[in-house]
């Protein structure tokens, strides 16, 4: 790097780590030369501890400062700012030893393409530094084609593309989503995966896709793609312990899979959370089991903020005969906080001193 962009990058010191070193454009002879270099440079310029760069010298070796100072300098002038630099490099140590225009610059040119700002690449590649390390023909070109076709904009499947880099990337993601689409799934089935557990296109799906559909999901419904995530998530032992816990609490399994059905993610849900919510319902409200049944999706909302102060304000209208609870249950414990309590506590204007105090209390209770 010649002596007028050495200047340029020390003119801004607050842009670098530390103080970047003296030039130093020749080349070592011996391994130990080039690791002492490498880790004086990790150390004095990125900011790395001297445990890190250690461990970093023994994957990546520089003789001088010549390719580093370029792809500091190349995020620099991006708009990166020195802690973006530090967890780029962090995140991707290989990149230090790149070529900038050759490696880097094509994929910049890619997010612009698409519509990205630049300060919205440099937040992308900030977040999601391994988007750089992918191949631009390869991997990021075809992958970006594929999330394409489902959803409704460039923005939107590159959104998506960068939050998974690493599953997005997967050499089995576009066989299984042929896989899926053979099988009859609709394109918001496989949008949610994408855009939310796309680690689950990661998998072998095959025999998945029979389980969940012996199970009776439809797989035009988006249920079916979250119970394809349900399945690939939870190993069969830890299933066969929540089927038990519930047992306990008089469940038959034919109720566990009515229950699954209506909302599969219940099941995504911990053995703790699946004691605590039925322990309340079933033991300390007496309640029966067949209202989570019928309703699973109480199972995903918090006992503390939710169930709880609900309940009890449910439990008190009830002994007054002021609603009824097949009415009520549907509807409830999906509210919003304000419109729970427009409708349950300040409509009952006699009872709305009670009826806050008992909601405050179960907020309290846990």
């Amino acid at each position: 790097m010649n002596t007028i962009l050495r200047h340029r990058l020390r003119l801004s010191p607050k842009l670098l780590f530390y103080s970047f070193p003296k030039p130093s454009f020749s080349f070592s002879t011996t391994t130990s030369d080039s690791v002492s270099f490498t880790i004086s440079y990790l150390t004095n310029t990125c900011g790395f501890t001297p445990e890190a760069a250690l461990k970093l010298s023994k994957r990546l070796r520089f003789n001088t400062a010549q390719k580093p100072d370029s792809v500091i300098f190349f995020f620099q002038t991006h708009g990166f700012s020195a802690p973006q630099i530090h967890r780029i490099l962090s995140k991707c140590p290989e990149l230090m030893v790149c070529d900038p225009t050759r490696r880097l610059l094509p994929k910049f040119h890619f997010l612009t393409s698409k519509g990205v700002s630049p300060s919205d690449v440099v937040s992308i590649v900030t977040k999601n530094p391994r988007f750089l390390c992918r191949s631009l023909e390869n991997c990021i070109f075809p992958t970006f084609q594929l999330l394409r076709r489902f959803f409704p904009s460039d923005l939107r499947a590159l959104t998506v593309f960068v939050a998974f880099p690493s599953a997005t990337g997967h050499c089995r993601m576009a066989s299984n989503v042929e896989r899926l689409l053979d099988a009859g799934v609709a394109h918001v089935g496989i949008r949610h995966l994408l855009s939310t557990r796309s680690f689950v296109l990661c998998s072998n799906l095959r025999t998945l896709l029979e389980e969940v559909k012996l199970l009776g999901f439809d797989p035009l419904k988006v249920t079916f793609a979250v119970a394809l995530q349900v399945k690939s998530t939870v190993p069969k032992p830890l299933w066969v312990a929540k089927v038990d816990l519930l047992k306990k609490w008089g469940w038959s399994e034919d109720e566990v899979l009515v229950a699954f059905r209506k909302h599969p993610a219940m099941m995504l849900c911990s053995m703790e959370k699946l004691d605590a919510v039925t322990g309340f319902w079933v033991g300390r409200l007496g309640w029966d089991r067949s209202e989570l049944i019928t309703y699973p999706w109480l199972f995903r909302y918090s006992l503390e903020k939710r169930l709880v102060p609900r309940a009890l304000v449910l439990q008190h209208l009830l002994s007054r005969g002021l609603v009824k609870k097949d009415a009520c249950i549907s509807t409830l414990f999906c509210k919003s906080d304000e419109e729970f309590l427009k409708k349950y506590v300040r409509s009952f204007k006699e009872e709305t001193p009670w009826l806050l105090e008992l909601y405050q209390k179960g907020q309290g209770a846990s």
